[in-house]
């Protein structure tokens, strides 16, 4: 019987907000404590974030931060392996076989590196193009049957598909066909541009951060956008409702969505609500996060206790592949 293994990544870009909650960790947590598969890996994609603007400083710091809040947010590393990609020797080295057999067409085709290249014209390295491909390595290391994404991310399984298959034809049967684990996901908009999606990149008053303070989360979402021009559906303030249902009494949204339908909703109050029961949402997250990030050798000790359980198995995977090249 084929195992259900089970793996997500997620980078350290900086402190997650509301819409990295919603979009991804809450589902990493609601199938963790479902418990339906043989294993599950979360790591934390720093050799990807490479892509990026960071600096070293601040890379080494968000590796720490997002350990803790996903922590914080409720992985449990006795219930899944919990690793930093950089941490586990093999990942990079599948990843320059992968990009060995995968066509360039596949890879110029994937929208993601469209969209990151136009939001860092100065800085169209090589990773962007061939990221995806060590994005196949992640998962097929662990011979992951399925991955968590949301629709943004069908793609990116869909191409390991691709490249496993080719692996599959030239060297000899070995990883598996993986699938994608779709799971449901609130889109969060940006609190300021409500047309668009929630992202640090617009700036910190479009995004509320998971360790923002009740009086900060307050602050941003008084600004937050609920008028349209020329009349019709507000985005603004489906944005701001679908928090409240996400994060508040399902008594005081329905009251507010039928403000909403009737057309006599108070803005001040619908921010009111929203406010309050976000802050309270994260109450005891922000607690844990504290506790966490003033003990960086809880933080460590996770993360070299995932890395060594993920490295005995990369080193099986890395064994059979060599021999499979001919490289060893």
């Amino acid at each position: 019987m084929t195992k259900k293994i089970i793996i997500s990544g997620i980078q350290p870009t900086g402190n997650l907000h509301i819409g990295n909650y919603l979009g991804a960790v809450k589902n990493f947590v609601d199938i963790q404590n479902q418990g339906d598969f043989d294993a599950m890996y979360i790591f934390i994609a720093d050799l990807h974030s490479l892509t990026g603007g960071l600096t070293a400083k601040e890379r080494h710091e968000n590796i720490i931060k997002v350990t803790a809040e996903v922590l914080a947010c409720g992985i449990n590393p006795n219930k899944i392996t919990l690793f930093a990609q950089s941490h586990v020797v093999g990942h990079t080295e599948l990843g320059w076989i992968f990009d060995c057999v995968t066509p360039i067409a596949e890879l110029e085709r994937m929208t993601q590196f469209k969209d990151k290249s136009s939001r860092q014209e100065k800085n169209i390295n090589a990773g962007l193009l061939t990221y995806p491909a060590l994005m196949s390595a992640d998962i097929l290391m662990y011979h992951a049957t399925h991955v968590p994404v949301g629709e943004d991310q069908i793609q990116h399984v869909e191409l390991t598909r691709i490249i496993g298959k080719k692996f599959n034809t030239k060297f000899g049967k070995y990883f598996p066909e993986t699938k994608v684990m779709l799971t449901k996901t609130a889109r969060v908009m940006s609190l300021l541009e409500p047309n668009k999606k929630m992202s640090k990149s617009l700036g910190t008053g479009h995004v509320i951060e998971l360790a923002d303070e009740p009086k900060v989360i307050e602050g941003k979402i008084k600004k937050a956008v609920t008028a349209t021009e020329g009349g019709g559906k507000a985005p603004g303030v489906e944005n701001l409702l679908m928090l409240l249902n996400e994060f508040g009494d399902k008594k005081v949204y329905n009251e507010f969505s039928q403000s909403e339908k009737k057309g006599d909703i108070r803005y001040g109050d619908l921010k009111s609500a929203v406010s309050t029961a976000v802050g309270d949402y994260f109450k005891d997250f922000r607690e844990r996060r504290k506790e966490l990030l003033s003990n960086h050798d809880e933080i460590a000790e996770i993360l070299m206790a995932g890395a060594e359980k993920a490295q005995a198995v990369a080193d099986k995977t890395m064994d059979s592949v060599r021999r499979m090249v001919g490289i060893r």
